[in-house]
C-alpha cells in the first residue's frame, strides 16, 4: 500500500489561507475606498449636483471614475491590513502554532500570500498604465474642463543663444488662445541674443508639423529696444517641422498630472524634457514614473510585512501590531510628496527618491522577523 505524500494537506492549507487573506484584503480595500472618497469627493459632487452643475447621472459617473485612482492607492494598504488581520486570527486560533510545530518555516507559510501579492502587484501596475489614465480623461470630459496653462516654449540656436520664446496662456485641443511670441536676433552678437520682434496674436492653430498664429499684431524692435514699427498681419507660421510637434506635445503633457499619462506617454514626455533641458520637470516626472514600479512592488512587501505583524506570541499585545501597520501605511503616503519635492529640486536622485521607501520596508521586514524570532 502506497503511503500518501505529506504535501497534500499543505496545498489545502495554501488554498485556505489564500482565500482568507483575499477576503480580508477585499474588505480592507472597500473600506479604504469609502473612507477616502467620502469626506471630500462625495461631498463636493453632492453640492454641485444640488446646485445644478452636474446632473445625477454625471455625478454617478464622476464617483465611479474616481474609484480606480483610489483603488491604486488601496491595493498595498489592503494587502498589509488583510494579511495582518488574517494571520492575527490564525494565531489566536492556534493554527499557525500547529504549523510551526510540525516544522514549517515562516517563508513556507507565507508562500501563497507572496504569490497572491505578485498578482495584485501586476494589477496595481496595470491600473496606473491603463485604467487610471482613462478614468482621469473621462472625469475631465464630464467636468468639461479646459486646460489653463502658462506654458512657455523656448527655441534656441544653440545652448546659450535664444531664437524664440512662445508664451501660451491657455489652450484646448488644437486651439491655442492669445499666444505671445518673442523673436530674438543673434546674428550680430556672440553668445547672446537681442529682442528682434514681438508677435501678439488672437489665437494659434496647431496642425501636424506647424504652428500658425492668426490676427497678429507685430512689434518690430530696434537694437536700442525702441519699437521701430507696429504692423497687423492676418497669419504667420511661428513653428514648423519637428519643433512644432515637440512644442505641442510638451504643452499637452505639461497640463496633465502624471496619473493622466500611460507608460508610453510618460516615457515620451520624460525623453522630451531631457532633450529640452527642463531639468526640474524631468526629475519630477522620472520620479513619478519609477514610483509606478516601486509602488507595485510595495504590494509584495506590505503583504509580507502584514504576515509578520500578524504573527504574535500568546501574551503579546495584538493592538500594538495593528497600530504599527497603520503607522507604516500613514508614513508611506505622507512622505511621498516630500520625496517628490526632493527629486524635483535635485536634492536627491529620482532613482533614490522613488526607491527609498521600498528599501525601508524591506529592511523593516527583516527587523521584525528577527524581533519576533521566526
Amino acid at each position: 500500500m502506497k503511503i500518501p505524500k505529506i504535501e497534500l494537506p499543505f496545498k489545502i492549507f495554501d488554498g485556505y489561507i489564500t482565500k482568507q487573506v483575499f477576503a480580508a484584503t477585499l474588505v480592507c480595500i472597500f473600506l479604504f475606498v469609502v473612507i477616502w472618497i467620502a469626506p471630500e469627493t462625495l461631498l463636493k459632487v453632492i453640492k454641485r449636483t444640488l446646485a445644478g452643475v452636474y446632473t445625477p447621472w454625471v455625478a454617478i459617473q464622476l464617483l465611479v471614475y474616481e474609484v480606480p485612482k483610489i483603488v491604486g492607492k488601496a491595493l498595498p494598504v489592503g494587502l498589509l491590513l488583510g494579511t495582518l488581520f488574517t494571520f492575527d486570527k490564525l494565531t489566536k486560533d492556534s493554527e499557525l502554532t500547529v504549523l510551526r510545530g510540525i516544522g514549517l518555516s515562516f517563508w513556507r507559510i507565507v508562500y501563497p500570500i507572496v504569490v497572491l501579492s505578485v498578482f495584485v502587484s501586476v494589477l496595481c501596475f496595470s491600473l496606473y498604465n491603463t485604467l487610471i489614465p482613462y478614468s482621469e480623461k473621462r472625469i475631465n470630459d464630464l467636468k468639461n474642463e479646459r486646460y489653463q496653462t502658462h506654458f512657455v516654449f523656448t527655441e534656441r540656436v544653440d545652448k546659450d543663444t535664444l531664437k524664440k520664446i512662445i508664451i501660451v496662456p491657455s489652450y484646448h485641443d488644437d486651439q491655442i488662445s492669445k499666444p505671445l511670441i518673442l523673436n530674438f536676433d543673434s546674428s550680430q552678437y556672440m553668445n547672446t541674443s537681442v529682442l528682434d520682434s514681438i508677435l501678439q496674436a488672437d489665437y494659434a492653430v496647431y496642425t501636424k508639423d506647424s504652428w500658425v498664429v492668426h490676427n497678429v499684431k507685430k512689434y518690430d524692435v530696434a537694437e536700442d529696444g525702441v519699437f521701430k514699427s507696429i504692423t497687423n498681419e492676418k497669419s504667420e507660421q511661428i513653428l514648423s517641422g519637428e519643433k512644432a510637434n515637440v512644442a505641442y506635445k510638451l504643452m499637452a503633457y505639461s497640463t496633465k498630472r502624471d496619473r493622466e499619462l500611460n507608460n508610453t506617454e510618460i516615457t515620451d514626455y520624460i525623453k522630451m524634457l531631457h532633450e529640452e533641458g527642463l531639468k526640474d520637470e524631468y526629475r519630477f516626472m522620472l520620479n513619478k514614473y519609477l514610483q509606478r514600479y516601486f509602488h507595485s512592488a510595495i504590494c509584495v512587501l506590505f503583504a509580507v510585512l502584514g504576515c509578520l505583524l500578524g504573527f504574535s506570541k500568546p501574551r503579546e499585545q495584538k493592538l500594538v501590531n495593528f497600530v504599527i501597520g497603520i503607522g507604516i501605511v500613514f508614513g508611506y503616503y505622507i512622505t511621498l510628496p516630500f520625496f517628490d519635492m526632493c527629486a524635483e529640486k535635485g536634492i536627491l536622485s529620482p532613482y533614490l527618491t522613488s526607491s527609498i521607501q521600498p528599501i525601508a520596508i524591506f529592511i523593516a521586514i527583516f527587523i521584525f522577523k528577527k524581533i519576533k524570532d521566526l
